[in-house]
């Protein structure tokens, strides 16, 4: 998946307006313009389609996980460097953001149309390079984003 893909999945999921969404860049860190947002909610023949960078969907995930959980105790005033963009980082910040729990992903995962154990799951959060680590493939984030639609509580979602 792209981050084009991740970024208007999400968007849909968490039925975002441009404002809340702008917003959420600017809190991780990233000041970014209507017009950029435009570029990077476009598909990719469309015209006027920008890809959207790793840096900037960073951001986005980040300034959503500040949103919803408040700005980290004791986090420097700048953002640490961005580090290369995983699946697995992705379901991990938005597992993060929304305060889920192993079974809140599964559903969603199952919402999408896949299965998943608890061990692949518990493989899939933990750090590269470790015994059991496992990569997140495209077609289990795919589930996963479009389970979440649905599964969000309106009530703790900011945008509703």
């Amino acid at each position: 998946m792209t981050n084009n893909d991740v970024l208007r999945r999400l968007r849909y999921a968490l039925n975002l307006p441009d404002g809340l969404t702008l917003k959420l860049f600017l809190l991780g860190g990233k000041e970014a313009t209507a017009t950029e947002l435009e570029g990077w909610l476009k598909k990719d023949e469309e015209p006027g389609y920008v890809a959207c960078r790793d840096e900037a969907l960073t951001a986005f995930l980040d300034g959503f996980v500040i949103l919803r959980r408040g700005p980290r105790p004791g986090a420097p005033d700048t953002p640490p460097p961005p580090e290369r963009l995983t699946n697995n980082l992705i379901l991990k910040k938005l597992r993060v953001a929304l305060a889920w729990k192993e079974e809140d992903v599964t559903a969603a995962v199952v919402a999408g149309g896949m299965t998943v154990s608890k061990n692949e799951l518990t493989a899939l959060f933990r750090k590269a390079g470790q015994k059991n680590f496992k990569p997140c493939g495209d077609q289990l984030l795919r589930a996963f984003l479009t389970g979440m639609v649905g599964k969000v509580n309106p009530a703790e979602n900011p945008s509703r």
